[in-house]
């Protein structure tokens, strides 16, 4: 193949690469530009006690200010990855954080930038190597975006629009910081690109990875449920193969290992070796699992517990992304109300086909797609079929390979709103592909859509703005 036919692809490759260098370096300076002017709200990101079950780390170092600055902008849930980072899991409630991160911050901290802990001190370097991990594994989730967009779009210009907006979007100052959200996306928005991509393999390794680093990574299992739900429903009303479902079972188990590991080693360190009387309410359980006790112990985690009065400032700051999340899926809804409540089961075959991984088993895609070809060239000659065949691939967010997607979103924003502390939902959504394919539509689109669409940018921009300001200085802002 000619080296210019790669040529558009890897011009739209840079420049998402560009914007997502570009939108880290401006939260970064945003947030040193806010500390440099103002005072924090809460002081408290200065106390480190010293580790119960290590020796007290170095405290002479070389350039002792410089590590203290780095040290004090480890606020919020920052303080909790980089202590399990030193320190390990030392309290119930920090199980709530998942290892991924913290183990990476570990990694980095002992090898690559081990020489500066003695001119910055050990929390420090933590702290440095948390903000590394993550702005370098923003870009890489924005790229993976990008690829996964083409797939699913077939159309690169909306490819590069939806990678741009997300390297953008509202959550940019969590990705910036130590917190999980970056590891996530990279590894969910990675996975479901090499599972387009037809490396189921890959995919399950990314999706368990994604799992490691947050709990509603087991989610991600969802787009094989999807994928073994069309594919068995073929192999026993099409091939008489009732067996299919057992693959897609153990992608499945796969993806939910990180999970449940972690909560055996919760229950290992915490209620193992203790008698009865001392242990806590949940290792008497029937199915002991620590992770939904600390969300509802310690956070109030639950079903309708947040549907307060007094919470309504937090439903108001979640209301834009749950509003543009409520929209991409009524309007997908509305557009293909066929293939949106059928599941895809009654999408165009030829529509299916287009993504034939997710739809049905390989082999049988490929000869029924050859038979029709033939059925379809005999009858309308190639110029009709390909013109058929042009319309199918330009559906773009409307194509029926956005639909587990879809699923996926509606079944996170429920989540977020009726569950969690609904303020959480912009960065716990944000990761979300069809927020930004149905932003990129949009904008695309002429009239009242275009509005909307710089309705989005300029909603984003305030939210970067606003949440530099605040989350940087410790005050109240999630």
């Amino acid at each position: 193949m000619p080296p210019t036919k790669f040529s558009p692809k890897l011009h739209h490759e840079a420049t998402v690469i560009r914007s997502a260098i570009q939108s880290r370096l401006l939260v970064l300076t945003l947030i040193l530009l806010w500390r440099t002017l103002l005072s924090s709200y809460d002081t408290s990101a200065s106390i480190n006690p010293d580790c119960l079950s290590t020796i007290p780390s170095q405290k002479n170092v070389l350039f002792h200010s410089l590590g203290l600055a780095i040290e004090s902008s480890i606020v919020w849930d920052s303080v909790y990855f980089v202590r399990i980072a030193e320190c390990g899991y030392e309290y119930e409630q920090i199980y709530a954080f998942f290892p991924l991160l913290p183990l990476c911050m570990s990694f980095l901290s002992r090898t690559v930038l081990a020489p500066l802990v003695p001119v910055i001190g050990q929390r420090a370097v933590l702290g440095l190597s948390g903000y590394v991990i993550n702005n370098i594994g923003f870009v890489f989730a924005a790229v993976y975006l990008y690829r996964l967009s083409v797939v699913i779009l077939k159309d690169q210009e909306a490819a590069v629009r939806a990678s741009v907006l997300f390297c953008f979007n509202p959550a940019s100052i969590f990705y910036s910081s130590i917190y999980s959200e970056t590891l996530f996306a990279l590894f969910s928005v990675g996975g479901l690109y090499h599972l387009i991509s037809g490396k189921d393999v890959i995919a399950v390794l990314w999706f368990a990875l994604s799992g490691f680093s947050r709990s509603n990574g087991v989610l991600n299992a969802g787009y094989f449920c999807f994928q073994t739900m069309h594919q068995a429903y073929d192999a026993v009303f099409l091939r008489k193969r009732p067996f299919a479902v057992v693959g897609g079972a153990l992608r499945c188990i796969c993806i939910f290992v990180p999970f449940i590991a972690f909560q055996a080693y919760g229950y290992n360190n915490l209620c193992l070796g203790h008698l009865p009387s001392d242990m806590r309410p949940w290792c008497k359980a029937r199915v002991p699992l620590l992770y939904n006790y600390i969300q509802s112990h310690y956070w109030g985690v639950g079903f309708l517990r947040y549907f307060q009065v007094k919470q309504l400032p937090n439903f108001l700051l979640a209301s834009p992304i749950l509003s543009l999340a409520l929209c991409s899926i009524v309007h997908y809804a509305k557009s293909k109300p066929e293939k949106f409540f059928s599941l895809g089961f009654h999408a165009p075959p030829e529509d299916k086909d287009s993504a034939a991984v997710l739809f049905s088993l390989a082999e049988y895609s490929s000869r029924s797609q050859e038979n029709r070809t033939r059925k379809q060239v005999n009858i309308d000659g190639p110029a009709l079929l390909s013109e058929e065949h042009k319309v199918l691939a330009k559906q773009g967010y409307l194509s029926v390979a956005v639909l587990p997607c879809i699923l996926h979103l509606g079944f996170m924003a429920a989540t977020a709103f009726f569950v969690m502390h609904v303020q959480v939902a912009t960065r716990f959504l944000s990761f979300s592909p069809p927020l930004y394919w149905f932003a990129s539509y949009i904008m695309k689109s002429r009239g009242t859509g275009k509005r909307w669409g710089y309705i989005v940018w300029a909603y984003s921009a305030a939210y970067i703005l606003l949440g530099s300001l605040l989350f940087s200085n410790f005050y109240p802002f999630t």
